[in-house]
């Protein structure tokens, strides 16, 4: 496993929901929400999820989130067994490669 720390190339998976907001989605769905930090707290406890988050809600705008992962393999795994992919609740998605300069 890479030491996140020293580690200068991540990948970024940006992800658009079809909630219009992070209340939507915990008043439509939940059960996902639940189990996607479940395993988002597994994925980072394994070393394979540097960070992820939800964007602060911007009126507007769906609600969008990110994950950080330190593979592209660990990145496409995580968008593709995602809870809300699953469900069909995520309406694009990328991964991008990221150069970290602190690395």
């Amino acid at each position: 496993m890479v030491d996140p720390k020293k580690q200068s190339v991540y990948y970024v998976v940006m992800v658009t929901t079809k909630f219009k907001s992070f209340a939507d989605a915990k008043a439509k769905d939940p059960e996902s929400i639940v189990a996607h930090i479940a395993r988002s707290k597994k994925l980072h406890e394994q070393g394979t999820l540097v960070m992820s988050g939800a964007f602060l809600d911007n009126p507007g705008e769906a609600l969008s989130t990110m994950g950080v992962l330190t593979s592209r393999e660990a990145a496409e795994d995580y968008i593709k067994h995602d809870p809300f992919m699953l469900r069909g609740m995520i309406a694009k998605h990328t991964i991008r490669e990221w150069a970290n300069m602190f690395a």
